[in-house]
């Protein structure tokens, strides 16, 4: 369901709220316009995705309008202990706001999968450090490569996914043997890896653990000093990226292919505005870009029209 988005005050600071929290919503469908009136009342933009199992999304906007969500939320029977994450963007970081109805709040795409029946254990991130570095332990990336590709744990294992439906096939390639060996897993904000954790759980694995609030957890909690974080973390905004201290890093977005943009490979001249990156250059032909050119430059105006009509406002 898309709605229209108010523009945010000016001046004002713009907090971002990533959450998610599983339950059994018994009519989540009844539970969509309301949210998307309010969202749209307090000028509040992002994605919230409500299925059966529960909620998840990200979104943005003033400090009393995120509230005003989270409180929302929060009297839902089922969602009541919904945690969330916060962290800050120097401008709106999203365009729209949309609450969409959803088989699953995370696609795994394994019907037998229930988070709410068995998942790893929980590491708080003032612990993960002990954990991962223990030579006995597999530390497993559950993100998809191109999150990985700027940013991961130090000697984790990339399983090269594209999408989370991959996933599961791969734990079953993966030849771990040894079910009794301690598997750390990760993800971006922690709702990967409740299924994650899960699956591995249900296909006999003995100690699996993950890391609870998943990285912005980490970033935001342990000294930049004491990490054993390398690089970025890809977030699914405009911010593209943020790393410790949940500061905003310096990836960019390829407007052709959604592919974070590292600063080194801006310099590359594969690297074109709105129309290519390193990393989709080769697989799309000059009429693909010239498309692209031509988006991005209708982008730009649009954006242009918009700030003109917040000056004269």
């Amino acid at each position: 369901m898309k709605t229209p988005a108010k523009t945010p005050v000016p001046n004002q600071p713009v907090v971002v709220a990533a959450l998610y929290h599983f339950a059994r919503l018994a009519d989540h469908e009844a539970l969509q316009p309301p949210l998307a009136d309010l969202c749209v009342q307090q000028g509040v933009r992002g994605t919230l995705l409500l299925a059966r199992e529960g909620v998840n999304g990200t979104i943005a906007g003033s400090r009393s309008a995120i509230d005003a969500v989270l409180a929302h939320l929060r009297a839902i029977p089922g969602l009541e202990a919904l945690e969330h994450k916060e962290s800050s963007a120097h401008r709106m970081p999203f365009r729209r706001m949309k609450v969409r109805l959803k088989k699953e709040i995370v696609t795994m795409g394994v019907p037998d999968i229930d988070p709410l029946e068995g998942v790893g254990a929980y590491v708080d991130p003032e612990d993960w450090n002990k954990l991962i570095s223990d030579p006995d332990t597999i530390v497993i990336d559950t993100r998809n490569d191109y999150e990985v590709g700027i940013g991961t744990f130090k000697g984790a294992v990339n399983p090269e996914t594209s999408t989370f439906r991959e996933f599961p096939d791969w734990v079953e390639k993966a030849g771990i043997e040894d079910k009794s060996k301690p598997i750390a897993m990760f993800c971006t904000g922690g709702i990967r890896c409740e299924k994650a954790t899960a699956f591995m759980r249900a296909r006999g694995y003995e100690n699996v653990y993950h890391l609870k609030g998943g990285i912005l957890k980490y970033l935001e909690n342990v000294p930049e000093e004491e990490s054993l974080w390398q690089g970025s973390c890809f977030v699914f905004d405009e911010r593209v990226a943020v790393t410790h201290g949940l500061r905003e890093s310096d990836e960019i977005l390829c407007r052709a292919c959604r592919n974070p943009v590292t600063p080194e490979e801006q310099a590359s001249p594969l690297y074109e505005e709105g129309a290519s990156c390193p990393h989709c250059y080769h697989s799309r032909s000059e009429e693909d870009r010239e498309r692209f050119r031509m988006r991005h430059r209708q982008m730009l105006a649009d954006r242009a029209a918009a700030n003109a009509g917040t000056e004269d406002a």
